[in-house]
């Protein structure tokens, strides 16, 4: 299994356009970025290549990269940054089965499944392939979990995608609070590689009009707002799942600059073979 991080970056990217700030000035002058979320999962084995959502960013991520185009694709949720970049795919490629979750969110009356497929109804190349949360699911050769993460107001999941074959484990996050349900970290346990959303570091919760939650036991919050993990949640987090690597993504170019780009956080084009 080899995973390429696309795009590690949160809704605007690190640099963000228009920003003069330390950290988007710092990104330009080291010749880094976070572009929007995105990963590209190789099967080697088979050949075949799977996508965790669309990022606006596809088509630069993909030249940039020099990686294999889908043979697949999972859409976590309908946020902009991980479904807008599905219009690429016109003209690209010849067919291409994105499978996302059956599950009715009350917030839209859709499942992401019926929101993707009417939305690009236009793409012919695509098939929507509606899937049942917490059932795995073979995938380019892979098994893989969708698991219901919080991300309120709009359902959204996180990923375990597992080689059946060699044993490898990678488990995403997915855009979340730190509320992952018991029954999602079950299925998340004891990956190779965890990617983690990890929006921002705890101290930058003050910012949020309201503030922080989940806080530990020394008052450190662990989601900032209510849609994201702080650095500090995503980390507890990894400690429980027991994650052997973890890499932070999602990330905002609010980290101050003398942190933005200190381990675990991930930039853009990093590769792992698990």
């Amino acid at each position: 299994m080899r995973v390429t991080l696309l795009g590690t970056g949160d809704t605007t990217g690190t640099p963000t356009v228009g920003c003069d700030c330390d950290t988007c000035e710092a990104a330009r002058e080291r010749g880094v970025e976070r572009t929007r979320f995105s990963v590209h999962v190789e099967n080697e084995r088979t050949g075949e290549a799977l996508l965790v959502d669309f990022s606006p960013d596809f088509r630069y991520q993909f030249l940039r990269e020099s990686v294999p185009l889908p043979d697949a694709a999972i859409i976590t949720h309908i946020h902009f940054d991980h479904l807008d970049g599905l219009g690429n795919v016109f003209r690209v490629l010849d067919a291409l089965d994105v499978y996302a979750a059956n599950e009715t969110d009350p917030q839209t009356g859709e499942s992401v499944a019926e929101t993707v497929a009417n939305d690009y109804d236009y793409l012919d190349p695509i098939t929507v392939v509606p899937t049942t949360p917490l059932e795995s699911v073979r995938i380019c050769g892979f098994d893989v979990t969708l698991v219901p993460v919080d991300h309120p107001p709009l359902i959204c999941y996180g990923l375990a995608i597992e080689d059946p074959e060699t044993g490898a484990k990678l488990s995403l996050s997915g855009d979340t609070s730190y509320a992952v349900p018991d029954r999602s970290r079950e299925v998340l346990a004891e990956p190779d590689l965890l990617l983690a959303d990890a929006i921002v570091p705890a101290a930058l919760c003050d910012a949020h009009p309201i503030g922080g939650r989940h806080e530990n036991d020394d008052g450190v919050p662990r989601t900032f707002g209510t849609k994201h993990m702080t650095r500090e949640g995503a980390l507890a987090l990894a400690d429980e799942l027991n994650a052997t690597r973890t890499r932070l993504v999602h990330l905002a170019h609010f980290y101050p600059e003398a942190e933005a780009f200190e381990e675990p956080l991930a930039l853009d084009g990093e590769t792992y073979t698990l």
